[in-house]
């Protein structure tokens, strides 16, 4: 199994803290922020990665993860996206590096307080398909900002991107498990209206095919790119509680993002 870590886009919902750097290069606490989507795939026993990322300050990622190696990675290649062209897009650079395995993808900037290990346990045992990990989300004005699960009889219907009115309380979170026919998947679709490949038109079309399972996270998540506000939010609890631990090992007051 691969892992794929995308490091792009232009942050502009962080400026100015973003206006010269990478998003991804900014600290959560006391490390980039890059780094803890690394050690969430290290710590669930993937070594092979690749880094997809864009923009003008690539050559500062490069320098600070180098061959991977004081990451714990066997193996860390990288990709250029050329231009924002949107999550899927950034994903199907990875297709030759991925060769027919299965893979997990993780934006770089969404923490977890817990490790994914359990849920790529579950990936690893699904015969094909695709699997989402869910956030349990309280409230509804924050849902309509995500892309939100319709669930039925106990499966996936639908993905619906920042809805008006949520079809439940179980959301997205950045990080996904999918098998090789993802890279078919994403060069058939088609731009959205803003003209970028939609990681959420990938996912309804595992719907589609009936080839999508999920688990519902126990825990924290936050996705530190969101907004000025969320960044701290996400740097406050790591700096409490730390990110990527072992499911035993939870504070009584990790409560999910």
């Amino acid at each position: 199994m691969k892992g794929v870590v995308l490091a792009g886009g232009t942050g502009s919902r962080l400026d100015p803290l973003t206006r010269i750097t990478n998003k991804h290069l900014l600290p959560i606490y006391d490390r980039p922020m890059v780094t803890y989507a690394i050690e969430a795939l290290v710590g669930a026993g993937i070594g092979e990665v690749m880094v997809v990322t864009g923009g003008t300050h690539a050559g500062e990622l490069f320098r600070l993860l180098g061959n991977g190696s004081e990451w714990g990675v066997d193996r860390l290649l990288y990709s250029y996206q050329d231009r924002p062209g949107g999550i899927a897009e950034a994903l199907g650079l990875a297709r030759h590096f991925v060769n027919g395995d299965r893979v997990v993808v993780m934006l770089a900037d969404n923490i977890f307080g817990q490790s994914i290990s359990g849920w790529v346990a579950n990936f690893e045992a699904q015969e094909a398909g695709a699997r989402l990990l869910l956030a349990d989300i309280d409230d509804p004005c924050h849902l309509c900002h995500l892309g939100v699960a319709e669930i039925d009889s106990g499966r996936i219907v639908a993905i619906v991107e920042k809805p008006d009115v949520p079809p439940s309380r179980l959301a997205v979170t950045g990080v996904y498990g999918y098998d090789a026919s993802v890279f078919e998947t994403i060069a058939e679709l088609a731009p959205s209206g803003r003209g970028e490949l939609e990681i959420t038109d990938v996912n309804n079309a595992f719907v589609d095919r009936g080839s999508i399972e999920f688990d519902v996270l126990d825990g924290f998540w936050g996705d530190a790119g969101e907004s000025i506000a969320a960044y701290y939010e996400v740097n406050d609890f790591v700096r409490r509680g730390g990110a990527n631990r072992p499911s035993a090992d939870r504070p009584g007051d990790d409560q999910p993002g």
